[in-house]
């Protein structure tokens, strides 16, 4: 018997969730938040956390069975949309004139967050490991998930706050470009150990993954930059189905070579040429449909995935949630913090780039589902670091704001504002 079509129930489920994935998004926005922290949260209460909790059959009839894989397919299509638009607005000319303190701040703000994860991945191995994975992956992987900074949301808050421009969101924009760049070379090792069979097929892969990057900076970079000249000429909907099927080329290129799809695209995005009003619009275009419809998709997914209640069983889940949130500030905000302080920088300014750099975001939820459908980390495990992603993304507004404002008092010697007062209407 043939199943039952379901495109009816699709065209319930993707309407219901862009919409109140954007209610979500508004209601933290008036709030001064970004809208992804409303669009993760949005994702969480549709999930088993609350709406399954309370009321499942609505979450059934809202997300049948049959409707899942499909959603699921189109939010992974729009999250390769999106890393090849993080890869394309990495700019690492940004490091000139600040090359010594971004390195120092980037590489303080991977390397204490990387140590500080390890050490909790000893400590939780036994406890929160699947069964079958390696002390290694596991460990890279969680050391990789405590050092990560979502560098579009990075751009929102600084856009937002008028510090876009400055030189501190110039310098953070540059430790966040190296810290993206470090992170996701990581990750692609992290999914190679996590899918080889033998330390030798793992050897092979990470020898594919880098050989495949430099083909695409070396070899397709060139290529970009000269058909970028020509693109002014061609229509806009010709470069747009050039930059989607080049980034879909690249996304299957390196799932094939076993490092994940997601590199791929963002590999794409990194030797994309910025130049051309061609690729400028059409690469508007791409996001102008990707963020507002196809993610959130993937916001929902992630949050079918999350489960709250699962953490209510045991106090000590919640004793290791309070731990990963510890780990997660005192490792990317300290690290970073003290770094750009031992450059010189104020404190202030140190803490307010620590502050940005500890922003996780969107790109966090990325990694984590990775892990997650590479069984590295168990459900309990992936939504603890949820959790985590949205607490350091909630907090880093709130902060910035506090701490932009307390340094305009003591530069002018006048009353502080009143708290979200800077933030964006």
């Amino acid at each position: 018997m043939p199943s039952a079509d379901p495109l009816p129930a699709l065209l319930v489920a993707v309407p219901a969730v862009i919409l109140a994935c954007q209610a979500g998004a508004a209601v933290c926005r008036r709030f001064g938040q970004p809208p992804v922290v409303g669009e993760i949260a949005t994702g969480i209460l549709l999930g088993p956390s609350l709406l399954g909790w309370i009321w499942p059959q609505a979450q059934q009839a809202l997300f049948p069975a049959s409707v899942l894989p499909y959603t699921s397919v189109l939010g992974q299509l729009g999250l390769l949309a999106f890393m090849f638009l993080v890869g394309l607005e990495l700019d690492l000319k940004s490091l000139r004139g600040h090359t010594r303190v971004a390195v120092a701040v980037s590489q303080a703000g991977m390397l204490l967050p990387l140590v500080l994860g390890a050490l909790l991945a000893i400590a939780m191995y036994d406890g929160f490991a699947p069964d079958g994975v390696g002390r290694m992956p596991f460990t890279l992987f969680m050391a990789v998930a405590m050092s990560i900074t979502a560098f579009p949301v990075l751009a929102r808050i600084l856009t937002d706050r008028g510090l876009y421009g400055t030189p501190l969101g110039i310098l953070a924009m540059a430790c966040a470009a190296v810290d993206d760049v470090v992170a996701w070379c990581l990750l692609a090792l992290v999914v190679a150990l996590a899918t080889a069979g033998s330390p030798m097929e793992a050897a092979t892969t990470a020898g594919l993954a880098v050989a495949f990057t430099l083909f695409m900076l070396y070899a397709v970079r060139p290529l970009l930059a000269r058909w970028a000249v020509r693109a002014d000429r061609a229509g806009d909907a010709a470069v747009l189905v050039a930059l989607f099927s080049g980034l879909s080329v690249s996304a299957l290129a390196t799932d094939l070579i076993g490092v994940h799809a997601l590199f791929g695209a963002f590999l794409f995005g990194v030797v994309t040429p910025r130049t051309g009003g061609r690729i400028e619009v059409s690469a508007a275009r791409l996001r102008a449909f990707t963020v507002p419809v196809l993610l959130p998709l993937f916001f929902v997914h992630t949050g079918l995935r999350t489960d709250l209640g699962s953490l209510t069983g045991s106090p000590g889940m919640w004793l290791w949630t309070g731990a990963i949130l510890a780990v997660a500030f005192l490792g990317k905000w300290g690290g970073a913090a003290g770094a750009a302080r031992a450059c010189g920088r104020p404190w202030r300014e140190a803490l307010s780039i620590g502050a940005v750099l500890n922003c996780r975001g969107l790109t966090e939820l990325v990694v984590l589902n990775v892990g997650l459908e590479l069984g590295v980390i168990g459900p309990e495990l992936f939504t603890m670091l949820v959790l985590m992603a949205l607490v350091t993304t909630a907090v880093t507004s709130p902060a910035l704001t506090r701490l932009r404002a307390r340094e305009v008092t003591a530069r002018d010697g006048v009353s502080a504002p009143p708290e979200g007062a800077l933030s964006r209407p």
